[in-house]
């Protein structure tokens, strides 16, 4: 268990989410499917946490494909789209290729589809196994998900190329970002600490740690011990495939230890460590090394992220299967 867990954080009771952005929540519904697919929680969550029991990273895989989904076009599950030989899909952008868990919801759907056959639309499915999957360590979900989106029909590489920020943005790209998908500089905190779980890859550090300034230097805002253990991890040359936690104390329990890193100068990436060169932010991140308040705001940012762009009715469909369009 993380610390939030032991320090029984609201957040991991599955308290209401507070106000704070609840006006992005009116196209959405809490039980939407309560007459046309009762059974739609419990199918998600014994499949997810059946996984997760499993495979423990999935946490972090799932909620990154999520995120990924909502920046681009918004929650729409148009990340699910396979790429066919007239469209490149999001899918297949530089962003994308490394994300892994689809098969998860494809046995979602699959099973959804055999109990409430066109019910059930895939970004709902992805937006319920991505809080599902993260609340597996808590035994309880640790936010509401309000249902009733629509599936969309378009996915471009592109579009996905463009409105994805990089491990090496700054504060005003990250935040630009975010204000244009109708988030604030909490929600940009709250979801950046999503890093306490998960993994990268030494080729995402490489010029942090070895020519930040062109010169064969690290990065002078990382802690010179923290960079040293990364060199150690990540030897010069690069070996782009070799694996670094992005939580330097653990990558699997979600907790605040990733704020109690950023604020000793260990974030991960320049993205991280972009969270401090703003005050306000930079408080912000403060204040979330409480893991009852990071969490009840991490909670209340995933319900916003997840009203993102939504689609509902007459405005999409509710596809067969999550990669194809309906014919």
């Amino acid at each position: 268990m993380g610390d939030g867990a032991r320090n029984g954080c609201p957040g991991a009771k599955g308290a209401k989410v507070p106000s704070r952005g609840h006006e992005k929540k009116i196209k959405l519904k809490m039980n939407y499917y309560h007459k046309t697919c009762p059974s739609v929680d419990t199918i998600v969550r014994t499949i997810t946490w059946s996984k997760v029991k499993n495979n423990p990273t999935l946490g972090a895989k799932l909620l990154r494909i999520h995120y990924h989904d909502c920046f681009v076009r918004g929650c729409d599950a148009s990340l699910l789209l396979d790429s066919s030989p007239n469209n490149t899909a999001e899918k297949s952008a530089p962003p994308n290729r490394a994300l892994t868990g689809f098969e998860v919801i494809d046995e979602i759907k699959s099973r959804l589809e055999e109990k409430c056959p066109g019910i059930v639309s895939c970004a709902d499915i992805l937006t319920l196994a991505a809080r599902d999957a993260v609340s597996y360590q808590f035994r309880r979900p640790m936010w509401e998900v309000f249902t009733g989106r629509k599936d969309g029909k378009v996915s471009l590489a592109t579009e996905a190329t463009a409105r994805l920020p990089s491990a090496s943005s700054n504060f005003t790209t990250l935040l630009n970002l975010f204000v244009d998908n109708g988030l604030d500089m909490t929600d940009l905190v709250a979801l950046s600490g999503a890093h306490t779980i998960g993994v990268s890859r030494c080729a995402f550090v490489a010029r942090r740690l070895y020519n930040f300034t062109g010169k064969g230097d690290a990065d002078p805002s990382l802690d010179r011990e923290y960079a040293n253990s990364l060199r150690t991890i990540c030897p010069n040359p690069i070996n782009p495939s070799t694996i670094l936690e992005m939580d330097p104390k653990s990558s699997l329990s979600f907790d605040s230890h990733y704020f109690e890193a950023l604020n000793q100068n260990k974030g991960l990436f320049v993205s991280d460590a972009a969270l401090l060169t703003n005050p306000r932010s930079a408080q912000i991140a403060r204040t979330f090394e409480n893991s009852g308040v990071f969490i009840d705001n991490f909670a209340r940012s995933m319900v916003n992220m997840g009203a993102i762009g939504v689609l509902t009715n007459g405005e999409g469909e509710i596809r067969k299967n999550c990669r194809v369009v309906n014919v």
